[in-house]
């Protein structure tokens, strides 16, 4: 399966863009609240040696080492990473409908799909697809670590809100 039209707009959404300095051209690359620099729709910005970049004292290494400058370049990187999670969800071999894989794409391309893949959301959608309670597992994962302290945070609650209803839609 590939994400929907929906799917992406709910990940944009979520992700969203970022020209925080209008005084350099193009996009820059910003910190999302668990300390992780991203550009793009989300994507990680990495060094030269694949190390993930947090905090604001590695905000020019971000900008040094940040590749997406315009909405184009950032389109073209959600595509390939939307691919990526996309093989992850399909090679769990459940017959999903497209809401329900929308969902747990922008759930992957959010927490991983290692964090999936242990989830209680992954067991209940194993033994049936539209038990109910998988909303409830979807709301569980509203939380990250900001300055080594874990909490709630309300844009992953509003998110994991959107993944549930759309999962859920006909």
């Amino acid at each position: 399966m590939k994400t929907s039209n929906k799917g992406i707009t709910l990940i944009k959404e979520f992700e969203s863009l970022h020209d925080g300095d209008l005084k350099k051209i193009g996009l820059q690359p910003k910190m999302c609240p668990a300390g992780l620099w991203t550009e793009g729709y989300g994507r990680l910005v990495l060094d030269n040696k694949g190390n993930r970049l947090s905090g604001e004292a590695n905000k020019d290494k971000a900008y040094h080492f940040s590749r997406i400058k315009t909405e184009a370049q950032a389109e073209s990187a959600l595509r390939e990473d939307l691919e990526e999670r996309e093989s992850m969800v399909n090679s769990l071999g459940l017959h999903f409908s497209q809401g329900q894989f929308d969902a747990l794409v922008s759930f992957v391309y959010n927490v991983g799909f290692a964090n999936l893949k242990s989830s209680t959301l992954l067991k209940k959608a194993r033994k049936n697809l539209n038990d109910i309670s998988i909303a409830n597992e979807f709301a569980k994962w509203n939380k990250a670590r900001v300055n080594g302290v874990l909490k709630v945070l309300p844009g992953l609650t509003r998110r994991r809100k959107a993944e549930s209803d759309l999962y859920f839609s006909k």
